[in-house]
This record gives C-alpha cells, sequence and structure tokens, in this order.
C-alpha cells in the first residue's frame, strides 16, 4: 500500500475510543499511511427552559471547544505511543459525517461503545451502523479486557462462502497481511451436522466429509489464484459449523477477523449479513468489514 493512503479514526474521550485510536495508529505506521483523528458532535435537539420560561442558548462554541479538546487528547495521546495523526471536528450527526466522509478516506476505525455526553452516540450506534452504511472498509475495535498494551496484528482470519463478495474480502485480507507481515487463514463454514444447518436435508447416504473436501479444494485454488505474486500464503480450512459461531471462536486466537456486507455501502445500499452482524456483536478481537461496494482508489493498489 502506498503513503497516500488515509485512515480515520473516531474519538469521544472515551477509554474504548483511545484504544481504537491506538489500532489506527499502528495501522498508519505500519502502511506508512496519514492518520486522521476525527470527533463529530450534534448539538442537542432541545434546550433547557431557564426559570423566566425563556430557553437557554446553546453555545455551539463551547460544544465545538470540548470537542477539540478530545481530539487534542487524543492526538497528544497517540504522539507518546511514537504516531502522528492530524485531528479535526466536525459538526453533524458522527454516523453521517463519517459514512459522508468514508467515501475520501481508505479506512475507518472505531470502538465499540462511547463514554456519555455530548459524543456518546459516536461509538455506540455508530460501531453498529457505520459498518453496514460505510463506503469503504471499517475496523470495529473492542475494548480490551486487560491493561495490557496493544499488540500488533499478527494472525488474520478471514470468513470466506465462495461469493463475490468474498472474493472482495479476501483480497482486501491479503492486504492486510501485507501490511502487518502477518499469517493469514480462511475459512469457509459449511453447517452440516446440526439440524438447523442449510445442508441438513442431505440424506444420510451423502458423504459429507466429501461435502467439505470438495469446498477446502475450491477454496484453496481461490486462494492460490488471489495470492498470486503477493507474497502472501493463506491457510485454507472448510469446517462443519455455523459461520458466525467459528469465526467468533477464531476472534479469541487471532488479531483480526475479516468479514464482509452485502450491501454496496452508502445510506441506500446497507445490508448487513447476519454472521456479520453476529461477529461485529460477539468478537474478542477487532473485526474488519469490507462493503461490497468498496472504492477502488490508489492508496489500495
Amino acid at each position: 500500500m502506498s503513503g497516500t493512503e488515509t485512515i480515520l479514526v473516531g474519538v469521544d474521550g472515551s477509554p474504548e475510543s483511545l484504544e481504537a485510536a491506538e489500532w489506527a495508529g499502528a495501522r498508519a505506521k505500519q502502511s506508512g499511511g496519514k492518520l486522521q483523528v476525527l470527533c463529530a458532535y450534534a448539538l442537542p435537539s432541545y434546550t433547557a427552559a431557564s426559570m423566566d420560561s425563556g430557553f437557554a442558548v446553546v453555545d455551539n462554541d463551547a460544544i465545538r471547544e470540548s470537542a477539540q479538546t478530545v481530539v487534542d487528547e487524543a492526538v497528544a495521546h497517540l504522539k507518546k505511543r511514537g504516531y502522528q495523526a492530524e485531528g479535526r471536528v466536525e459538526a453533524g450527526d458522527p454516523t453521517a459525517i463519517l459514512v459522508q466522509l468514508s467515501q475520501q478516506v481508505d479506512l475507518i476505525v472505531v470502538g465499540t461503545r462511547g463514554g456519555g455526553g455530548f459524543t456518546d452516540r459516536l461509538l455506540g450506534a455508530t460501531s453498529s451502523a457505520l459498518p453496514a452504511y460505510s463506503r469503504c472498509p471499517v475496523v470495529v475495535v473492542p475494548r480490551r479486557k486487560t491493561d495490557d498494551q496493544f499488540v500488533p496484528v499478527k494472525k488474520i482470519v478471514i470468513g470466506f462462502d465462495g461469493s463475490t463478495r468474498s472474493r472482495k474480502s479476501l483480497r482486501r485480507s491479503i492486504k492486510e497481511a501485507q501490511v502487518w507481515g502477518a499469517e493469514l487463514t480462511a475459512v469457509d463454514a459449511v453447517p452440516l451436522a446440526s439440524s438447523a444447518g442449510i445442508l441438513s436435508w442431505l440424506p444420510a447416504t451423502v458423504d459429507r466429509d466429501s461435502i467439505l473436501r470438495d469446498v477446502r479444494d475450491g477454496l484453496k485454488q481461490t486462494c492460490k489464484e488471489e495470492t498470486a505474486d503477493s507474497g502472501v500464503k493463506v491457510h485454507s480450512h472448510a469446517l462443519d459449523g455455523n459461520p458466525a459461531a467459528l469465526l467468533t471462536e477464531f476472534s479469541t486466537a487471532v488479531d483480526l477477523v475479516v468479514v464482509g456486507t452485502r450491501g454496496g455501502g452508502g445510506f441506500t445500499g446497507a445490508l448487513m449479513g447476519s454472521t456479520s452482524q453476529s461477529v461485529l456483536a460477539h468478537a474478542a478481537c477487532p473485526v474488519l468489514v469490507v462493503p461490497t461496494g468498496e472504492r477502488e482508489s490508489a492508496a489500495k493498489n
């Protein structure tokens, strides 16, 4: 990836957002890209009545100043850890602002929850909605359960299902493996054993091991085609089980899970699959969500 890559991280002053900023800082340093730290704020939709039945005046300058302080502190936090970043403040709905900016940047990073107050929507609803609407890949970083410092990405797992969407996610995961110098594993989950499995109707005479073998062979061939001249080796597995459950389990042993969306990005194209939604909700490590309509840019090539 070229050094012209731009990474945007949303912050709100909470520990979760600072952890997301650290992840974004490490990612920008690995690729030689530019990191922007954003705090978006929306003015209250109402004001409290004063004692004389008048209305309090919303001090936009004060709110913007608070947002600027959040950004400045995040940038200073990153600098202490050896990461360079630029700060920016935008007025408007946080999710809408990030979706709009997703057309201009190469990667967006957010945490999983906000810290309350005037920016409490940034990492709450945004971390759920943004991956479905964004036109560029989004990384959602869960809060660490320990006080350990950020661990670079050494192992990546990609959820694959043989679709064109999955191929795009696979290509992105290969690029991430290149950036981080990480080990990459591709997993194709085929629900065979459970009664709820999509292939549970198969008669007992059907060789389920043969089905998994065929799926694995197809996955290996796809990985071979997509990794040509990339220098990345992909470990491929076809497993019997629920895709979301398997990827969530993998998330406890890897540093990044990659999934795709069904939609093409934008508010009119949002369509998150059940697997992506479930993985985002339960993963123990950061999750990279790749939109089907991800725009191609020179920075990604």
